[in-house]
């Protein structure tokens, strides 16, 4: 059996930009891509806190320390600028895996810059 729990998340940035007619996704500014290990093209969950929003889409990389999050394609309409958003990706693990399991979460300040990396290295030790 494989089970879901968080792999990354970007938490608490702030949208940036919305472009409703750029052909879907969201732009991640390419350092915190990298920090919290998301890669370009995957599938990532969007949250807004502002309006409640979820939805599902995939993140490109924006220019690194641009400080860009923008949605981009039928998503644009899920924000405005200057909303807070958590942006996660999940994986699927093996209760094997789940034995080195460690999700990542990064913490960004009001302009999109990164702040700390957290890891969670012994959450699941008992697993």
């Amino acid at each position: 059996m494989q089970r879901t729990l968080l792999l990354a998340k970007i938490h608490n940035c702030t949208l940036t930009g919305a472009n409703l007619h750029y052909v879907g996704s969201i732009s991640i500014d390419q350092i915190l891509l990298e920090k919290s290990g998301i890669l370009p093209f995957e599938q990532v969950q969007v949250v807004n806190n502002a309006n409640g929003e979820r939805f599902i889409t995939y993140a490109i990389p924006a220019p690194a320390n641009s400080g860009i999050i923008e949605l981009n394609g039928a998503a644009a309409r899920l924000g405005i600028i200057g909303d807070r958003l958590i942006i996660m990706t999940y994986g699927q693990f093996t209760l094997e895996e789940l034995k080195s399991y460690s999700p990542t979460v990064v913490i960004v300040d009001e302009k999109n810059r990164l702040l700390e990396v957290r890891r969670y290295n012994d959450l699941l030790s008992e697993v």
